[in-house]
Formats: structure tokens, C-alpha cells, sequence
């Protein structure tokens, strides 16, 4: 109720703002989460088969997504936080520091502190919003054992500089690819790269099987090591416990939907890059609004879509722009509305704010991206966007 009390509030001002009926009478989908029918038919299969634990199912997602990537070895998990854990717990040991950039969703970050180990914050770059490489580097001290980089909306960081830093400074790398299902860095897939990859399977990333996540890696030690600790420290004999470790499987429920969705992922990838060239070529002349920047040797897969009010172009702040688009029928969302240095979790461990990731806080929003929007509609949200920075341009 609140919400809608909140639209009813925020159209009259945007109209009156603006002038005419808006962009779009009846708002356009954010995301597109409906199971298909042969979603919900992989599912069923399974819970008739009886196997709803780790089955054949997560065996199938693991091949499947190993030679997507282009990694050797694939292991589902229960979420992508726990990929994280389970990729982080046996690279790094308590104490040691690890570079992660200020602009990331806090997994990214939550599970190196779990780990006992300290997030030593580096700065994003201005346009593409991945870690600033040069800058994580001034933060490297006797103690840095590791560098967690995202690949922040499904765009990759710069890897070759990413990889760079790590040889010089004998660095462990884990990339966070929870947003990047499919993504490539110089035609190769991102599992060929690193120690370790994390993905999310939740319900709203390109390949969303509700909750779920996948590591990745080409280490044979490190894949033995993630698999054991994912299930009790178990070894190949059963009840046989050679180390201490967790229930962080997933089941063959999840799996069944994953390998169903699979069969659409290039496909809905491809148009989520039609779409993102679209925005592109109908925002870049919108005086004010900047548009994502491609890391040179990238192929992102467009998970968000992501703009950012310039400084000082608008005589309204981010959420009153993003208020009068809602009036316009154009959902948006704040990807994110703070930088972790300025987490309340994170104040142990901050001895100063990146100035990049704490400005673009304010600024930056996310249009919706996904395969059922039609060009006719994604013409329609550009035209919104720019009918909102005309009446707010400074």
C-alpha cells in the first residue's frame, strides 16, 4: 500500500514536470523471472524421480557449465555467497589481507571477513566501474595474500591487468562472476582465468534458478579441496571426514532448472546484447546521462544496465530523476546506493572511502535489460530518459 500511495505521489510532479501523458501507461517489466513450461517439466522430473538431493542433475549443470566457461572443473553449490566461501576457505588463511574494490555487493567482501581475513579497499574506475588496478596496487602491504575482483554488472575487469598484479606480487586471484554467466575477456570464457570463479544462480541473474551458485576453477588440488569442503570435509568414503567443512550442496531440483535454462542462455544473452547496443546508441547523446563504458577486450553479457547522472548536470539528485522515470511508466533500481567502505558492517576494517566508488554512489541507476523486452519498448524507456534529463538539465 505504501508503495502505491508512493507512485500515485511522485506521477502529478513528473507530469507536471514534464508536460503529456506519460511514456508509458502501463509500466514496463524491471525483469523477467517467469519459469517457462519446460522449466517447471525439469523440475517435476525430478521430484518424480524421487532424487531431490545433489544428483545427476547438479552432475549434468557442473559439465555444462565447466565447458560454457571454459574451466576444467565445475561444482555447484547452495548460493553464491557459499561459493564464495568455498572458494575463499581454502586460498586464504586468517590474517591475511585481501584487495577487493569499494564498488561491489557485500558477498563479494562479508566472506573475506568471515574467513577471519582483512578487505583492503581499492577504488573503481570512473567509467567501466570495475576495480581500479593501479590503485588496488599502492594498497598492497607484506600481508596481501589475494585479490577478489568482480566483474561488477556482467562487464569483466580488466584481467590481463588484474593477472599482472598478481605474478608481480605472488597474489592469489578469485573472480566474483555472480552477475557474469557467459561473459568473455579476449574470446576465452572467464573460468579459464584465476584460481577460482564464483557465480550466483538467484532468482534475478541472467541464469536464476531461484537460489544456487557454481565455483569454477582449473586447479585439480584446489577443485578436490572445494568439493570435499562442500559436503561435511566428507572423502570418497562415506562418513569418512578428513577435515571440517559444510552442508553447502545444492539439490537436483535447482540443477533441473539450471540445465533447462542453459538451453535459452546464449540466445537471451545475445539479446540482452542487442538490447544494451540499443540503450547506447539512443542515450549517448543525452546531455548529463553517461553510459556503461566496455572494459577494451571485454564482451559483456548485460546483466544490469547501468547509467550515471554526471555531476552537477541535473537540478535534481539520483532518486528524484529515477522518481520522475516511475512516473513515466520506466522502473529503475540503484545497483548500489552506497559503497562498502560506507557499510556500518565494514567500519572495522575502513581507514579511508575510495573517492570514485563513493561518488558514483549518488549517481548511478539501472534501466531494465532482459529477453522479453521488445525494441519498441526499449526505444520507449530511452525516450523516457530523455524526456526526464530535459526538464531536469541544469
Amino acid at each position: 500500500m505504501a508503495q502505491s500511495t508512493a507512485q500515485h505521489a511522485a506521477r502529478p510532479q513528473a507530469l507536471a514536470l514534464n508536460g503529456g501523458d506519460p511514456v508509458f501507461k502501463t509500466p514496463v517489466p524491471f525483469m523477467s523471472l517467469a519459469l517457462t513450461p519446460e522449466d517447471k517439466a525439469a523440475a517435476m522430473g525430478v521430484l518424480d524421480s524421487g532424487m531431490l538431493r545433489q544428483g545427476p542433475k547438479c552432475a549434468e549443470l557442473e559439465k555444462r557449465f565447466s565447458m560454457a566457461t571454459g574451466a576444467k572443473h565445475a561444482h555447484t553449490c547452495a548460493n553464491g555467497t557459499c561459493a564464495l566461501q568455498l572458494a575463499y576457505e581454502p586460498l586464504l588463511q586468517p590474517g591475511d589481507e585481501v584487495l577487493v574494490c569499494a564498488w561491489t555487493y557485500i558477498a563479494t567482501a562479508s566472506m573475506i571477513v568471515a574467513r577471519g581475513c582483512k578487505p583492503v579497499w581499492a577504488d573503481c574506475l570512473p567509467d567501466t566501474y570495475q576495480i581500479d588496478v593501479a590503485d588496488a596496487e599502492k594498497r598492497i602491504t607484506p600481508k596481501t595474500m589475494a585479490i577478489a575482483a568482480t566483474h561488477v554488472y556482467g562487464m569483466p575487469v580488466d584481467i590481463d591487468a588484474v593477472e599482472a598484479l598478481a605474478k608481480k606480487h605472488n597474489l592469489k586471484i578469485i573472480y566474483d562472476a555472480a552477475q557474469a554467466h557467459l561473459a568473455t575477456y579476449k574470446g576465452k570464457g572467464l573460468g579459464e582465468f584465476g584460481d577460482a570463479v564464483t557465480y550466483s544462480f538467484y532468482a534475478t541473474k541472467n541464469l536464476g534458478t531461484g537460489e544456487g551458485g557454481m565455483i569454477t576453477t582449473n586447479d585439480d588440488d584446489l577443485s578436490f579441496k572445494i568439493q570435499r569442503l562442500r559436503s561435511h570435509g566428507e572423502s570418497d568414503t562415506k562418513y569418512l571426514h578428513e577435515s571440517i567443512g559444510y552442508n553447502y550442496r545444492m539439490n537436483d531440483i535447482t540443477a533441473a532448472i539450471g540445465c533447462s535454462r542453459m538451453d535459452r542462455l546464449g540466445e537471451q544473452t545475445d539479446r540482452r546484447r542487442e538490447i544494451a547496443a540499443r540503450y547506447n546508441e539512443r542515450i549517448a547523446d543525452v546531455q548529463g546521462v553517461a553510459t556503461p563504458v566496455t572494459t577494451p577486450g571485454a564482451e559483456p553479457v548485460w546483466h544490469l544496465y547501468t547509467l550515471r547522472l554526471e555531476e552537477g548536470a541535473m537540478s535534481c539528485d539520483r532518486d528524484a530523476f529515477c522518481a520522475a522515470l516511475k512516473a513515466e511508466g520506466v522502473p529503475t533500481a540503484v545497483h548500489y546506493p552506497l559503497s562498502l567502505t560506507e557499510q556500518p558492517a565494514f567500519k572495522g576494517f575502513v581507514t579511508d572511502h575510495p573517492p570514485v566508488a563513493r561518488s558514483i554512489a549518488k549517481g548511478v541507476f539501472s534501466l531494465p535489460i532482459h529477453h522479453d523486452l521488445s525494441d519498441e519498448q526499449v526505444d520507449k524507456i530511452a525516450d523516457a530518459v530523455a524526456k526526464v534529463a530535459g526538464a531536469y538539465r541544469a
